[in-house]
């Protein structure tokens, strides 16, 4: 199998929401296509994937070293030499030649890309959906009864209020999911946690309510909102402090009893260790949510789990970050703790297609060859444009 072109178009995300740091209105995806000269059903064997969401598109990182550094490869050392068939784990070591250890930012998540797009060949070529491929790689078996998943929403909008979010969480709980998560850090503190109870209020119980600060606060005021929310018995306070300040949230852990989520702006095995090491992280509640589209890939991420598994935590300690079809055939495929899904922000990449069953609060993927993409709606014609 000879890859023989790749491409690269960065697709817009629509819709204005913003949470406690970051505006979304301009913020682009990376969409990948990984091309081969395997024909079936007599079209060239094509992968898909894209970078995850929430960093921005990669398109000269991808064009201008990663994206050479393949196509000019001997085709054979990107190879599994036992199949003849692409090697995910070949191809990103091709695309990182002469790139220095450490800095795992951008050029993680436009790796990533194009290391999931092998994943999604690989799948295609055995008609089978990527979960399947995953978990026979990692010699697992998937989850039989598809992922837990929670309803990621609760954004800054620019007509926002109390009652708007009631709305909102209560359209998440009517479509079958049984937990949701909403942003903090944006409002004061007192009109914040007005949200956070009338969230609490509308799902009935605060263990069905998490909240995401993104890394907004210092050392008192994310002691001001963990003393504030105690009472709710919420169900995680997610990135409360700057991802990278590992001694800041160690102290957050040691102040908090309840469980704190964080991972998801990590972007290598070496993070992910240091995390560990020095983040206070509890094996027996915390929550980890690194995301493969933005860490180089399955190959990087299934390092990421490895290492927690040796520090204790449980494998359903991982829950992604994303809420995309990618992650959910990982965490099917990984036997992963769930994963959160997008159902009205971040299209045409958040979310997943119809054909994925919601049933009391898990979602079940489709037997689609691949990841899936094609099938959902809002994504397809995206694709369309790049392979024509």
């Amino acid at each position: 199998m000879k890859i023989t072109e790749i491409r690269e178009a960065a697709v817009p995300l629509s819709g204005a929401v913003s949470n406690a740091v970051v505006s979304f209105d301009r913020h682009t995806v990376s969409l990948v296509s990984v091309h081969t000269d395997v024909v079936k059903a007599g079209r060239p064997l094509v992968g898909v994937a894209f970078n995850s969401i929430g960093r921005h598109a990669q398109g000269g990182i991808l064009r201008d070293r990663m994206i050479p550094r393949v196509l000019e490869a001997d085709p054979a050392s990107l190879e599994d030499p036992g199949s003849g068939l692409i090697d995910p784990a070949r191809v990103l070591a091709r695309m990182l030649v002469d790139e220095k250890p450490g800095g795992h930012g951008d050029r993680a998540a436009a790796a990533s890309a194009v290391e999931l797009a092998c994943w999604d060949l690989l799948a295609k070529y055995h008609d089978e959906p990527a979960y399947r491929t995953i978990a026979r790689a990692h010699g697992r078996a998937p989850l039989a009864d598809g992922a837990p998943v929670y309803a990621a929403g609760g954004y800054y909008q620019p007509e926002d209020g109390v009652a708007r979010l009631r709305a909102e969480i209560a359209g998440y709980l009517d479509a079958g999911y049984s937990a949701v998560k909403i942003k903090i850090g944006g409002l004061p503190l007192g009109e914040d946690i007005d949200r956070v109870a009338a969230a609490v209020d509308e799902a009935g119980s605060g263990a069905r309510v998490s909240v995401d600060a993104n890394g907004r606060f210092d050392l008192d005021t994310a002691l001001a909102y963990a003393e504030a929310m105690a009472p709710l018995g919420l169900r995680w306070y997610e990135e409360p402090v700057d991802p990278l300040d590992f001694h800041l949230h160690h102290e957050i852990a040691d102040a908090y009893p309840g469980v704190l989520a964080t991972g998801e702006n990590l972007f290598s095995a070496r993070d992910t260790e240091n995390l560990l090491r020095f983040g206070g992280l509890r094996a027996d509640r915390d929550i980890l949510q690194m995301d493969a589209g933005l860490s180089y890939g399955l190959t990087e991420y299934a390092k990421m789990i490895a290492l927690m598994e040796q520090r204790g935590f449980p494998r359903t300690s991982a829950m992604p970050h994303g809420g995309h079809l990618l992650n959910l055939h990982i965490v099917v495929g990984l036997g992963l703790g769930g994963c959160e899904a997008y159902p009205g922000v971040f299209q045409p990449f958040g979310g997943y297609s119809d054909d994925c069953a919601l049933e009391a609060g898990r979602i079940h993927p489709s037997d689609a060859p691949g990841f899936g993409l094609e099938r959902k709606a809002d994504l397809a014609g995206e694709i369309e444009r790049l392979l024509s």
